[in-house]
């Protein structure tokens, strides 16, 4: 039975050990799109961490809180909080023994410093630097250290009236069973040294997938996962095909169908080769620091089935073509200029015609530069174009990356269902599917995404006004 579905943890799996996602990370997840996989996450942190996933990564679905907030970019699918007279109760026995904890709500968790000091990178790398055998004693004078500097809130009572998803705990993993026995209506489960999860028994991050597949249309057998700790090894276990990290613990390897590589070191993007979901060696080859490359790498390898590894100069007559789909691009941008008044676009494409001739008579006045092939040039030439172009958006006060995001995914869209782009027979123009208006175009998305980009600038300098 063929993958649906593909779900990563974050930390320590999708994110490398500097909290990065690695760039083969990134366009695997484009191939998984581009093949129609539902790509999620699955995580024992919160809503508001993963929001801003969502939208870089383009995710489809969170599993969120292990299992107990779930929610896709349009909508809520799922939300389980504990029930009020458990969390006071629990809320009750942090302070009676003295145990340092923060409340995991929609927006954010609230409550304990020093369990968001153990979560950050500062933390992780003091943790490398600690024996993995640390003596109680150890452990719980760097804790009282930390406390100085990170005092516990006294707002945890307060925080009770809100839905509660998660109560996070500082605690060793030889204290945990003899804390979550105090409440049995709540289950345990653990992603670091420092402290445990307790979420309402019977959910889990295995629950929360099932559940998003009854929305979505899949079961567990047609789902593939990636974890790397003990909070991991239900999910690991149950879904069709488990697969544990290199960097991950000897309980999570016991259990995983297949080991990969560490999450520093490609081992999502090689995993999803191994099963034949991606090819590693053509993502490999498209590998660069720019995130906007690879997409638009990945598209002319759709529609080209081809792309150029080696650098290489761009012929005359291919050079004209290129130039072509540039201009024509230019007008359009005059003609929205112009909204629409045919006489001031005609001004603005005279004016064009003349600044063509000017920049011809120009460059043949010029001494060609010593030493400077048609390469150079050409690159030199393009690489002044983009930085014209951002340096039009600077002034427009538009923030291009989303918006980049929208174009690429629509330009995708222009794949057929038998997985090919179709040309027209004479132009050799792409040729776009049935439903690709209806679900691709991107022009009310754009202007959405635009609408909302003003909206927020108007709020920020507002607020900046109200502050004076």
């Amino acid at each position: 039975m063929g993958i649906k579905a593909v779900f990563f943890d974050l930390d320590g799996t999708l994110f490398t050990s500097t909290r990065h996602i690695a760039t083969t990370t990134k366009c695997a997840l484009a191939e998984l799109h581009r093949q129609n996989i539902i790509v999620g996450v699955a995580t024992g942190r919160g809503p508001a961490f993963v929001l801003p996933l969502m939208e870089t990564l383009g995710l489809d679905v969170a599993v969120t809180y292990n299992g107990q907030y779930i929610f896709t970019p349009d909508a809520i699918l799922s939300t389980t909080p504990i029930d009020k007279k458990t969390l006071r109760e629990v809320v009750s026995f942090a302070r009676e023994h003295g145990r340092d904890t923060s409340l995991g709500m929609a927006d954010g968790v609230h409550g304990s410093s020093l369990v968001k000091f153990g979560e950050t990178r500062t933390a992780q790398l003091i943790a490398g630097f600690l024996p993995k055998k640390m003596s109680d004693l150890t452990k719980n004078s760097f804790k009282h250290v930390v406390r100085k500097i990170k005092p516990q809130s006294n707002r945890l009572s307060m925080d009770t009236r809100e839905p509660v998803y998660q109560v996070i705990m500082v605690a060793t993993s030889s204290e945990t069973d003899g804390i979550v026995a105090n409440f049995p209506e709540l289950a345990a489960t653990r992603s670091n040294p420092y402290s445990v999860d307790l979420i309402t028994k019977g959910n889990s991050k295995l629950k929360g997938i099932e559940k998003v597949g009854q929305q979505l249309g899949f079961i567990l057998s047609e789902v593939m996962a990636f974890g790397d700790s003990d909070n991991d090894l239900e999910m690991l276990a149950g879904v069709g095909i488990g697969v544990g990290m290199g960097n991950a613990t000897s309980a999570v390897k016991k259990v995983a169908s297949y080991v990969t590589d560490n999450n520093n070191s490609d081992g999502i993007a090689k995993a999803l080769a191994h099963f034949g979901l991606i090819n590693f060696k053509q993502l490999e080859s498209s590998v660069s620091k720019d995130v906007h490359f690879n997409q638009v790498k990945a598209f002319h390898r759709l529609m080209d089935e081809k792309t150029q590894e080696v650098p290489r100069v761009f012929l005359p007559e291919e050079a004209g073509h290129r130039a072509d789909f540039k201009v024509e691009e230019i007008v359009e941008f005059l003609f929205a200029a112009a909204n629409a008044n045919v006489s001031v676009f005609d001004g603005l494409t005279e004016k064009l015609h003349q600044a063509i001739d000017k920049a011809a008579t120009k460059v043949k006045s010029q001494p060609i530069p010593e030493g400077e092939n048609a390469l150079t040039g050409e690159v030199d030439a393009l690489l002044d174009l983009l930085y014209f172009t951002y340096g039009s958006f600077a002034l427009m006060g538009v923030d291009p990356h989303e918006i980049f995001n929208i174009v690429h995914r629509a330009n995708m869209g222009k794949v057929f269902p038998d997985g090919q782009a179709h040309f027209d027979s004479e132009t050799h123009k792409i040729l776009k599917p049935d439903n690709w208006a209806a679900e691709f175009a991107p022009e009310a998305k754009i202007e959405a995404e635009l609408a909302r980009q003003i909206r927020v600038a108007i709020s920020k300098l507002s607020q900046v006004k109200a502050d004076k």
